[in-house]
């Protein structure tokens, strides 16, 4: 455990405190009875030095307590936040789109936070709240038995509240963690939407929308509040019973001469300190229920099904030739559903140049996404080189396959960072070199600080032309042996298109390249045309092959030119 020694440390102190802590009342007991007794001003100097010691000792362990713990807390966090943030991008695709971005941020946050501060509650204030308590009973019964037995008989009251409270509590944690979950998902969607909000001038629509939820939100932390007060009210109305009861049997008992006015005085600094620890020892049910809400959450993550981890056994592989082949594979989404892919068989060698075409859910993304391994099959082998891809590290394959999508993303950050972000220790050379090739660098030193321009979030800043050309040369800089593109060109205009195809086919030279098209006029010049249908492949062959064959291609070739040009090529 790497913070075995800080909070060994923070205990010590901690006990250490609750030791002045409860030394105090002993010292005013000492002033007090020498004052009765007329003893002179050596016994109250004695008590007043010793209160001044014991203030100045207080200060210093609470300050020295307070720094150590806060400084765990925060390392506690780190590592656990580390540990789920770590799991999260280990997990497979299939978890994070069953979890909104805005919603699993939410809970992540909150539910660490939660967490944290239970476990820091429990270690750092119950065990020296119990250690004050241990001391000041075992010393009031030394003192006066019967006194303090009346003020323990008071003791189990503010437990008694705090436990018919915490029900309620935990029902109010778990729901507020819902709707803070909802709330924030939706708000994500809409600023990730902005321009469809504004465009359908929604914009006053859902700031309503937000407002009122998060107003339904506090409505429910206030009436918590409310609740949370009551209960603290009435935990403080037996702390002041007691206080009573103590001054009422102990004036009596001094009255009589059975115990002095300075023991008197010592019970009800006690008293005082007594109910602090007790109220928050009270508190610890509430904590654990709380804390229950947050391990759940957070173990929901940490515990999250990894169906495609590596395999014990998984290799490393340095460099692969890019000979792709689909054996026989079935896939379907668990829970039942029809198969998106039923039975294919493909061989793609290496260096082929492949287009997979067919209408929206045949299976084209599934089949490359098998590639990548972001699912695996139902039934049936996918290999590269040979090798069934559950039997290569993830990391090691992936590193092998670039990408380049529709709408490719890119990142808040310069477009030299951009660029580099699959290779970050390659030169500004390189750099510049695989933009070249992208047909981006032109454009690229124009923007206001050329490769050092941030491109705003997702890339806003530029057009969709520029961002795909920044992707291909991210890509290109890569140096993958299989080329993914998915859709690359189906969002540009004629301009944009003729630069990007033009880098695409720089890109894709002497590499595997699966291409994944519904505009047509982007895979003729592929060596090999696939189409699917309902996860199956229907057809393959050249451009002008299947279109002479008058199949499902040429229907599709068909409804895209809707007769403005010959079916023959």
């Amino acid at each position: 455990m790497p913070f075995r020694l800080p909070i060994a440390g923070i205990l010590l102190v901690a006990l250490t405190l609750a030791g002045v802590n409860a030394a105090e009342p002993l010292a005013l007991k000492r002033i007090f009875d020498a004052l009765a007794l007329g003893e002179g001003g050596r016994p109250l100097a004695e008590g007043v030095v010793s209160l001044v010691v014991l203030g100045l000792l207080r200060e210093a362990f609470t300050a020295t307590s307070n720094w150590l713990t806060w400084r765990t807390r925060i390392g506690i966090q780190y590592r656990l936040t580390e540990a789920t943030v770590g799991r999260l991008h280990r997990l497979p695709l299939t978890f994070h789109r069953a979890e909104g971005v805005g919603a699993l941020m939410t809970r992540l946050d909150r539910s660490i936070q939660g967490l944290v501060g239970a476990l820091s509650d429990i270690a750092f204030n119950v065990v020296p709240a119990a250690a004050y308590l241990l001391i000041s009973v075992a010393v009031m019964l030394r003192l006066e038995w019967r006194l303090a037995l009346l003020v323990l008989a008071f003791a189990p009251l503010p437990a008694l509240i705090a436990r018919l409270a915490a029900p309620m509590q935990t029902r109010r944690e778990r729901g507020l963690l819902e709707r803070w979950v909802h709330i924030y998902s939706r708000f994500n969607e809409v600023l990730s939407g902005i321009v469809t909000v504004k465009s359908f001038t929604m914009e006053e629509a859902e700031k309503r929308r937000f407002l009122d939820e998060v107003n339904s939100a506090n409505e429910v932390v206030i009436r918590g509040v409310g609740v949370d007060a009551g209960v603290g009210a009435a935990q403080n109305l037996v702390q002041i019973g007691a206080r009573v009861a103590a001054l009422a049997l102990g004036g009596a008992l001094v009255l009589r001469g059975h115990m002095t006015a300075g023991t008197l005085v010592a019970f009800l600094g006690y008293v005082g300190g007594l109910f602090g620890p007790v109220l928050g020892l009270a508190g610890v049910y509430k904590t654990l229920r709380t804390a229950q809400v947050s391990v759940e959450e957070v173990y929901g993550i940490l515990d999250a099904q990894d169906l495609l981890g590596d395999a014990p056994d998984a290799r490393e592989v340095v460099r692969l030739r890019g000979d792709v082949r689909w054996d026989n594979v079935r896939f379907a989404y668990p829970g039942g559903g029809p198969p998106l892919l039923d039975g294919v068989d493909l061989h793609v060698r290496e260096g082929e140049r492949v287009a997979i075409v067919g209408p929206s859910g045949s299976g084209k993304s599934t089949l490359v996404s098998l590639v990548q391994r972001f699912y695996d099959p139902t039934e049936g082998v996918v290999r590269v080189d040979g090798i069934d891809v559950r039997k290569l590290k993830q990391v090691a394959l992936r590193r092998q396959i670039g990408v380049v999508f529709q709408d490719s993303l890119l990142f808040n950050e310069s477009v030299l960072a951009n660029i580099a972000y699959g290779r970050p220790g390659a030169t500004r050379a390189e750099i510049e070199a695989a933009a070249r090739a992208a047909n981006a660098h032109d454009f690229i030193v124009r923007l206001p600080e050329g490769y050092d321009t941030v491109v705003g979030e997702r890339g806003s800043r530029l057009s969709v032309g520029e961002r795909q050309r920044i992707s291909i040369a991210r890509t290109l800089l890569k140096s993958p042996a299989i080329l993914i593109l998915d859709e690359p060109t189906s969002a540009l205009d004629a301009e944009s298109e003729a630069l990007v195809s033009e880098a695409l086919a720089r890109v894709s030279r002497r590499r595997t390249t699966l291409i994944i098209a519904h505009r047509l006029s982007t895979v003729v010049d592929a060596d090999r045309i696939v189409v699917l249908r309902e996860g199956r492949i229907v057809e393959q062959g050249r451009h002008a092959e299947l279109v002479a064959r008058g199949g499902h291609y040429a229907s599709l070739v068909e409804k895209q030119t809707r007769g403005m040009f010959p079916l023959a090529a």
